[in-house]
């Protein structure tokens, strides 16, 4: 008996760790709530804007540990998906990829190369886009919020509540709005 426990202990830590996430043909994590799209921002905008959405861009790499934990931690909680999925159009853009985007200035680059001219540098990256964008002006100008790496359940749920609210129009700014939030959660937990 002792034998065959350890067998299969060795058995079972020998196996590759099974991810409670999809991985698609480019090793990006894929969910339900991404858009599979031509990723044209222009025509990604208005889609979002006739379902009543948000456009939100998000990159994400091939292996990045981070991105894992945001999918694997943070997106599958209810508050999260479900503002996602019913306030957000979502766009995923490989920080490495090669397949083409389009900027809101007409501008098409790889994804690499649209990473690299917006500025981005870190995986996972969100942008968050206005209802409209004026003409001629690329995604970098036109983001509204962008918030590098991976956070917590409460500070991602609040960042998408926030740009939902358009909080970034008013005298409350993201840092003020998520101390409030996690306040008003601690006395609700009393």
């Amino acid at each position: 008996m002792r034998f065959l426990m350890t067998m299969l202990t060795t058995l079972m830590l020998a196996l590759p760790a099974v991810s409670a996430t999809e991985l698609g043909d480019d090793g990006l994590h894929k969910t339900a709530w991404m858009r599979d799209t031509f990723k044209d921002l222009r025509e990604d905008l208005d889609e979002a804007t006739t379902e009543g959405k948000r456009l939100l861009v998000i990159f994400e790499q091939r292996g990045c540990i981070y991105c894992t934990k945001m999918h694997e931690e943070v997106y599958p909680d209810p508050r999260i998906t479900g503002l996602l999925e019913d306030h957000y159009f979502v766009v995923q853009v490989n920080l490495f990829g090669d397949v083409e985007v389009t900027d809101f200035d007409g501008e098409t680059l790889s994804e690499k190369d649209m990473a690299m001219k917006w500025g981005i540098m870190f995986t996972p990256t969100m942008m968050f886009f206005p209802a409209e964008v004026e003409e001629g002006v690329t995604a970098r100008e036109a983001a509204v919020v962008q918030m590098p790496g991976a956070f917590a359940k409460g500070t991602t749920g609040d960042l998408l509540t926030w740009v939902v609210e358009e909080g970034y129009l008013g005298d409350e700014n993201f840092q003020k709005y998520h101390a409030r939030k996690i306040n008003e959660r601690r006395e609700a937990n009393k």
